[in-house]
């Protein structure tokens, strides 16, 4: 064909260097719309092939081999067959373009692995397991070790050196590659660490206040963790940074299926006081306590009796406070609370009074993790526990506002 369209250019009055030079444009038009052609061919044929038989196949694999463009990979291949078997009508330079053909295979063959790793690490995600040890960051340990072979072949076969002359070349730059991928290399380590010792998770909730990360894991790679902060915001963390620094997972938390309470309130000590006998009769009637009251009362009376306690003088004599019964009574409140665990720590104890007054903390478990849920059982408890607070004489303390100096004013 090549030979008929040079004689035609001859005979149409085209000679010499004009003529060999449309010439070859022609040979070069005709493979590159030969080579487009089959390319855009081949892509039709395998996309639609594989369509119909990813509808028809009951496996995952398929699909996410179609979805990361595995097939479309393979079609970019027939070019570099047409390129090198029309490589011949350039004599003088067929060894330079075969070798170019070559290079460009090795490019897509390393497109097409990084289609098939994505495709794998695609299906792993589909396994609880992922979220136990995510692969991510192994990946693209590989992915990278293949760039570099593939860079190494490329360099080789466009020069024609072989693979072992630039291998050993590049063993006197180590100390360059160990600086341009340190990064890298910490990642790549930081994770084997992470994963040997099962310190994330992909779904962790885990707090870091040196990176303001206050969220879930939702991505873990070769060089980063992405957090998703309760406020939507993104942090990226170094994994290395998991292992040299300290943060907070709160997996244990979850994996118990109860979330701790820890919250106090402070009494002013003004209104601790003794009980009388109004006090306790009014005691006696909350349901909660009513069996407590009636114990206690003939406790300290025996008490009294046997120690022959002067009752004119309460200091004399043991007696009840308003702030131990009320004590009694939250914790027989939270007993009943059915949104608490009753199986985890559930107690109300007195911390070291301070200048805010005397603390009482509630120490529990919800039997909920979901943060709404939590925050709902948490308010109700303490709404209760503030409204209930006069019934037994005693008072919360706060500092004094503008309003109350201009009272005593």
């Amino acid at each position: 064909m090549f030979e008929f369209f040079n004689d035609w250019l001859e005979t149409n009055g085209v000679k010499g260097l004009f003529s060999d030079v449309l010439t070859t444009l022609f040979i070069i038009g005709i493979i590159a719309l030969v080579s487009y052609l089959s390319y855009k061919i081949s892509k039709v044929i395998l996309q639609r092939t594989m369509k119909h038989f990813v509808e028809k196949s009951k496996t995952r694999w398929d699909d996410v081999l179609l979805k990361r463009g595995f097939f479309v990979r393979l079609s970019m291949f027939f070019p570099a067959f047409v390129i090198y078997g029309f490589s011949s009508a350039f004599a003088d330079y067929q060894d330079i373009i075969q070798r170019c053909v070559f290079s460009y295979m090795i490019f897509v063959s390393l497109l097409t692995l990084n289609a098939f790793l994505n495709a794998f690490t695609d299906m792993y995600s589909y396994h609880e397991v992922s979220r136990q040890r995510p692969i991510k960051g192994y990946v693209q340990v590989f992915k990278i070790f293949f760039a570099i072979i593939a860079v190494i072949s490329i360099v080789g076969t466009l020069i024609n050196k072989p693979f072992g002359y630039l291998i050993g070349g590049i063993g006197a730059m180590t100390a360059v590659f160990s600086l341009v991928f340190k990064d890298t290399i910490l990642g790549f380590v930081a994770s084997i660490q992470l994963s040997a010792n099962d310190m994330v998770r992909i779904g962790d909730w885990i707090e870091m206040p040196k990176y303001d990360a206050d969220g879930e894991i939702v991505d873990i790679s070769l060089n980063t963790v992405k957090v998703q902060n309760w406020d939507k915001t993104i942090t990226t963390i170094p994994p290395y940074a998991l292992i040299s620094d300290s943060f907070k997972n709160w997996r244990g938390m979850q994996a118990s299926g109860g979330r701790r309470i820890k919250r106090s309130i402070f009494i002013d000590m003004n209104s601790i006081k003794f009980c009388d006998e109004q006090m306790i009769k009014k005691f006696s009637e909350i349901r909660y306590i009513s069996e407590y009251i009636t114990s206690k009362v003939k406790e300290i009376e025996e008490y009294n009796r046997l120690m022959g306690a002067d009752d004119s003088n309460p200091v004399n004599s043991r007696r009840l406070t308003n702030v131990g019964t009320f004590r009694i009574y939250i914790l027989e409140y939270l007993k009943r609370n059915p949104r608490l665990r009753k199986d985890m720590t559930l107690m109300v104890r007195q911390l070291a009074n301070n200048e805010r007054g005397l603390p009482l903390e509630i120490y529990a478990f919800t039997n909920t993790i979901i943060w709404v849920e939590y925050e709902a059982i948490q308010s109700d408890i303490f709404d209760h526990i503030l409204a209930v607070l006069p019934i037994f004489e005693l008072k919360l303390f706060q500092n004094p506002t503008g309003n109350e100096f201009k009272i005593i004013h």
